[in-house]
């Protein structure tokens, strides 16, 4: 219920077509404007009867008195901690894993695991930091802003202009952890025990500064041996801010809710699993570096993987979670492949697949005798274990790496 009105609820799981389901005209368009990426296809000989088919788009979505909620194939825990993963949330070494829960809705599950962590965070109380705060005062505190004060004062001696640094909770990692109760807060909770931990950290938030972060534009934190503590909350808090949404779909119809491109989160986490395996940064190992096909530079591309040595690249592969017909790569990402090792000089290429979408093979190109290989990753069991199987592709990208090496020392 939301606003005192009962909302039909739609259960999906990705890429899987539902049962027929009788809609009316305007919940046919809200599923359409729902963000969640679905195809709403009527049923032959049935009126008002419709299939809807989830894509890649997972998430949980209130729209047009709807609430739509579209399960991952590998389980929501498991979603959300592959992208708490690539976000930072976990230690390199020692990773703290989030509880999260299979069996309620996604958005309690969040708020759930999110007062969970702020308990572990603020044990110790809340952070403090130095924020720079800028000001007009009738007393000299911190550095006088002389370039301001003449600008703006014309030589008047008061007020003056100040900049100074405040030592005060009203830094970013705790605005941003507000930042993202309240926007829990703002969704359908079905769970007490839910709402009960978001009003408690709103409540130990109460003094900090509430801002609206947009998706697009969540600020990172950097993390030392002061704000270690925050890791898990800030990136959780930061994961929740990117991929929730309130906003008007292209009818006008609002939509709320969290949504998750599944695309971007196997890419995002396979790039980071292998960097960590590899023991190298996000310098070397880069993600959708641009590179050009042809001489002239006017065909770019950007490869999801590019290891970079002196100048040299010395790796390229991509990352692919999708449906595919066949338990083969599609043609299409060959050829993508295959562009990116002929631009770049390479003797072979990765793909990575979500495991069941594509088998291990290697295919040689005829007469340029270039190798693109494909490997399955599994995404089932445990969080460690499947990066038990990045490790193991991580070796056949040092391994390509190491060829390509040899050849350029050789030529």
């Amino acid at each position: 219920m939301t606003g005192g009105r009962v909302m039909r609820e739609i259960d999906l799981q990705e890429y899987q077509p539902s049962k027929p389901m009788r809609l009316s005209v305007a919940e046919r368009d809200a599923l359409g404007d729902s963000g969640l990426s679905l195809g709403v296809s009527p049923v032959m000989g049935a009126e008002s009867e419709y299939v809807v088919t989830p894509g890649s788009v997972v998430g949980a979505v209130e729209v047009g008195g709807l609430s739509v909620l579209v399960r991952p194939k590998f389980g929501i825990p498991k979603l959300l901690s592959m992208a708490c993963y690539a976000m930072g949330a976990f230690r390199r070494r020692d990773r703290q894993f989030f509880d999260f829960r299979e069996d309620v809705s996604l958005p309690d599950t969040l708020a759930l695991a999110l007062s969970a962590a702020a308990r572990r965070a603020f044990a110790r109380g809340l952070l403090y930091g130095y924020q720079t705060e800028e000001d007009a005062l009738y007393t000299v505190r911190g550095r006088i802003r002389f370039d301001e004060q003449i600008r703006r004062r014309f030589g008047v001696p008061l007020p003056v202009e100040v900049v100074r640094d405040e030592f005060t909770d009203d830094i970013l990692e705790n605005r941003l952890v507000k930042a993202a109760a309240l926007r829990l807060r703002g969704m359908r909770l079905r769970s007490t025990e839910a709402r009960r931990g978001l009003a408690w950290v709103a409540g130990m938030l109460g003094n900090i500064s509430a801002v609206e972060y947009p998706a697009a534009n969540v600020p990172s934190v950097t993390f030392d041996r002061l704000n270690e503590r925050y890791r898990g909350v800030v990136g959780l808090a930061r994961l929740i801010l990117r991929y929730s949404a309130f906003e008007s779909g292209r009818g006008g119809v609002r939509a709320s809710g969290f949504s998750m491109d599944m695309n971007v989160v196997f890419q995002e986490f396979v790039a980071v699993a292998l960097r960590e395996a590899l023991g190298v940064s996000d310098r070397v190992l880069c993600s959708e570096k641009s590179v050009a096909l042809d001489k002239g530079g006017q065909v770019s591309m950007k490869p999801d993987l590019s290891w970079c040595e002196g100048g040299r690249c010395v790796f390229v592969g991509d990352a692919k979670y999708k449906r595919t017909d066949i338990r083969s790569a599609p043609n299409a990402d060959l050829y993508q492949l295959l562009a990116y090792t002929t631009a770049l000089d390479l003797p072979s290429g990765l793909l990575i697949y979500a495991k069941g979408e594509a088998d291990p093979i290697t295919h040689t190109v005829a007469r340029s005798c270039k190798r693109l290989r494909v490997a399955a990753l599994d995404l089932d069991g445990e969080l460690e274990e499947v990066l038990n199987h990045v490790r193991r592709i991580a070796k056949m990208a040092m391994a390509q790496r190491n060829e390509a090496r040899a050849i350029m020392r050789a030529a």
